[in-house]
């Protein structure tokens, strides 16, 4: 139905249309999926938040990125799958609880509604009914019921060990929660603590992990180096050397063909052979070292610039090869929780062994060599190269490098002293936490049964509201009778309950799965329906995460694969890194007092204005600064295309090159090509620059006296539907006043047209020797032959090719020919 030319003229006022039309997205459900429809399934998926407090249009560039993405996915014909949640157990909720004397749940809950109500004034689209908040029983209560799939599967044990410990945040943290030498959380120094832990066994899926990375070939290269580095996968043998007086000590080492260079033992400080070999005279300096230790985290003693400092235990071994007595010392740059945590140093061929000894004056030995002429002079530093031969290595000089890692291992196998073996990096993954705001680990310990599993149909396991924040910061379940006395499932007998809490990227590896099944009463989720929507087509979030949650994700994926809960054993088939915003030379943020809020965005321009312009500040996967003059011109670009498209008066300038329909068709039909192209490879950046070229393709065609007829009408309808998944205010109030049906995000997506987009004639490029000396008009289609004896005709390209003769062309169809000449 046509709207009334005065509706059509009124202006463009965003801070008017646009609660209008979020209350129509609401009342109408536009971005609710259904779990069962004839269309192709989407699920297009951003990393949910931490609820922290208010956002700023930093954190929204994520949230524009996913929306979008939804939005053009949904008018391409598919049923699309956008849900949204939070990540709302842990310590920052908990601190700031305790700062501010009110309970974490009530800090956690205002600023979800606080952040949603930010969300929907930008246009930002989810399904709700799909909402989920992880401190919530509903959701942790499924957690809690993994985590007895996972014991039962043997992937959740407890053991004692030593562990990261923040002193502010007084709790556990992971090694790759450790960023920099510091806590992630609060930038604290982490310091070692001998604890007794719940661990999730991930290292039994190193391989998987590492081996599954072929599989995801739409993620960033550089994401999957990282957890390929991460994993850390080392080929080499197992060695074992005879301890003086007290048994062996086996080692791990990468390079078996150096072991005839090997001149001392090194252990690590938490080794449990350290206690049992240091010597009475050792001691005193032994322990003392080991307590400097504990204040280092494993980053800082991997640390190629980290001091190389130890002490001798007093104790030495016999090398297996050689038969000589070296001594063994203790350092923090070997670590119990790789290999063995023991090695057999080799300083002429390992460049931290080579520091050591240099340090400590210890021998060191040449064994392996660019030639045998090399072999006796002298190092000044490590030969690390696998390129040269042994040497001083008795039977097995003149090997290469690659024969003697094989002869020297089966010689070990012979020996029985070793044998081939795989070790990793990866560590297995530490869930325990001190604290309270977080999943109750769903374990009882009863006097007899030892460690007792909550039963399923006793879930969940409660944390509870009414509990004591004490100053000394000790986890307040700790002191909660209510919490922690309860009976043995098995015997009755009076018992006590785990006090610590999950990790809070347990929650974070599974929600995914509960948004495709968020209602279920019976299980975490089922596989139909999961099945139904996995794998995420599209994951969107920080890279950040690349070790932590994207790892921890993947590795739930597979355990969940192997208990026959799902189909699939990747989460993300496709994984984007949005870049971060940065102002006044910082990443915006609340605390650097450099964040412009939603708020201010939409009072002073209006939500479209902010959404166009973090789409097209640059390219979407790489860090960019905002820049008000820049908002300024997108809000100018809105006003414009409102004007152009709802306007009356055209003013004709004298001059102009007249721009025919036609023209303006075929710049409409390459712009419906560039776009589609560039949304489907989130080049967001070029695909809005699209856009404004072809309105001033539209601006052009009125100025040179062009008609508001119906080939112009159609152009406008196009160009409105391509704005929807941009400015998504703007295109509905447009199309709502161009007489359009229902609303743009239910439009389909426009198709450019082939036959206009084929020219009857085209501009080709004329080089010379790869330089430009013409552009001559040619008909569109024209062949290698032709063009060339075009090109040829040119008075500039025959000059530039003098008496030369023309040996080849190279030519690419309707735009370049380039004459080589001999």
């Amino acid at each position: 139905m046509a709207v009334r030319q005065a509706e059509r003229r009124r202006g463009y006022v965003p801070q008017e249309i646009e609660p209008k039309w979020q209350r129509v997205w609401r009342e109408r459900g536009v971005m609710e999926a259904s779990d069962v429809s004839d269309r192709p399934t989407y699920y297009n998926l951003v990393m949910y938040p931490y609820p922290s407090g208010d956002l700023h249009m930093g954190h929204m560039r994520n949230y524009v990125i996913g929306d979008l993405f939804s939005r053009f996915k949904r008018m391409r014909g598919y049923e699309v799958l956008n849900p949204f949640g939070w990540d709302a157990f842990g310590l920052p909720a908990e601190n700031a609880a305790m700062k501010a004397r009110t309970h974490p749940r009530e800090w956690t809950l205002k600023n979800i509604a606080r952040a949603k109500e930010q969300l929907a004034m930008i246009g930002i689209l989810y399904d709700w009914r799909r909402e989920v908040t992880t401190c919530n029983a509903d959701y942790y209560q499924w957690t809690q019921w993994l985590f007895l799939k996972f014991l039962e599967m043997g992937l959740a044990y407890k053991q004692k060990a030593w562990v990261n410990w923040c002193p502010k945040d007084m709790t556990v943290l992971a090694n790759e929660q450790i960023v920099n030498g510091v806590c992630w959380r609060c930038g604290t120094k982490p310091t070692k603590k001998e604890l007794e832990q719940w661990f999730f066994k991930i290292t039994a899926y190193a391989q998987r992990l590492l081996d599954d990375l072929n599989k995801l070939d739409r993620w960033p290269e550089r994401v999957k180096v990282m957890q390929a580095n991460w994993i850390g996968r080392s080929e080499g043998a197992e060695l074992e050397f005879f301890v003086e007086h007290d048994g062996k000590l086996r080692v791990f080492t990468t390079r078996p063909d150096t072991v005839f260079g090997a001149t001392f033992m090194v252990v690590a400080p938490e080794h449990e052979m350290v206690q049992k070999v240091v010597t009475p005279e050792q001691r005193a300096a032994v322990d003392a070292y080991i307590e400097r230790t504990k204040a280092e985290t494993e980053i800082e003693r991997l640390s190629t610039e980290h001091e190389k400092t130890g002490v001798f235990s007093g104790a030495y071994a016999i090398n297996p090869f050689t038969k000589e007595r070296i001594p063994i010392w203790i350092a923090d740059y070997v670590l119990a929780t790789y290999g063995t945590g023991a090695i057999m140093a080799v300083p002429a061929h390992d460049s931290r062994d080579f520091e050591f000894a240099r340090t400590h004056k210890l021998p060191i030995r040449r064994v392996i060599s660019a030639n045998r002429e090399a072999a006796s002079e002298p190092l000044d530093q490590a030969f690390e190269a696998y390129d040269g031969v042994l040497v001083n290595s008795g039977s097995f000089s003149g090997l290469s490098v690659k024969e003697g890692v094989a002869r020297i291992s089966a010689e070990a196998e012979r020996m029985g002293i070793g044998r081939r073996t795989i070790t990793y990096r990866l560590r297995d993954w530490l869930i325990s936490r001190q604290r309270y705001w977080g999943v109750p680990i769903p374990i009882i310990y009863c006097p007899d049964h030892g460690i007792v599993p909550v039963p399923y149909d006793q879930l969940p396991v409660s944390l509870p509201d009414k509990v004591e924040f004490r100053s000394d910061g000790q986890n307040p379940l700790l002191h909660t009778p209510s919490f922690l006395d309860t009976t043995c499932p098995k015997c009755g007998k009076p018992s006590r309950r785990e006090t610590d809490t999950m990790d809070t990227f347990v929650d974070s590896s599974w929600y995914f799965l509960r948004y495709a099944d968020p209602n279920n009463q019976r299980l975490p989720f089922d596989k139909k329906t999961v099945d139904y929507w996995m794998p995420v087509d599209q994951y969107t979030g920080g890279i950040e995460h690349a070790i932590l949650h994207l790892l921890y994700s993947r590795f739930f994926m597979k355990a969940l694969f192997d208990a026959g809960m799902v189909s699939v054993d990747e989460p993300f088939a496709a994984l984007f890194t949005q870049g971060m915003i940065h102002r006044n030379g910082y990443v915006m943020a609340k605390s650097k007092g450099n964040g412009i809020t939603p708020d201010d965005m939409v009072q002073k321009y209006g939500a479209d204005t902010g959404r166009v312009y973090e789409l097209f500040i640059g390219p979407p996967d790489q860090d960019a600064e905002w820049n008000d003059r820049g908002v300024d011109g997108v809000a100018r670009f809105l006003h414009r295309v409102w004007r152009l498209i709802l306007g009356e008066e055209d003013e004709v300038v004298p001059g102009m090159a007249p721009v025919s329909s036609e023209d303006l068709a075929r710049k409409l039909h390459e712009t419906i090509e560039k776009v589609t192209r560039d949304l489907e490879a989130f080049h967001f950046n070029t695909a809005m620059s699209a856009l404004m070229e072809l309105s001033n393709s539209m601006q052009d065609y009125l100025q040179a006296g062009g008609q508001r007829n119906e080939a112009w009408e159609a152009v406008c309808r196009d160009l409105t539907k391509m704005l929807g998944p941009f400015a998504s205010h703007l295109a509905e109030e447009m199309w709502q006043r161009l007489g359009g049906e229902g609303l743009v995000v239910f439009q389909a997506w426009p198709q450019a047209d082939p036959d206009i987009l084929r020219r009857s004639r085209v501009v080709v490029v004329v080089q010379v020797d790869g330089k430009v000396r013409d552009r001559i008009e040619m008909p569109a289609g024209i062949d290698q032959v032709a063009a060339q004896q075009r090109a040829l005709t040119g008075p500039n390209v025959r000059r530039a090719i003098g008496d030369r003769a023309v040996r080849r062309a190279v030519y690419v169809p309707d735009r370049l020919i380039n004459l080589v000449t001999g």
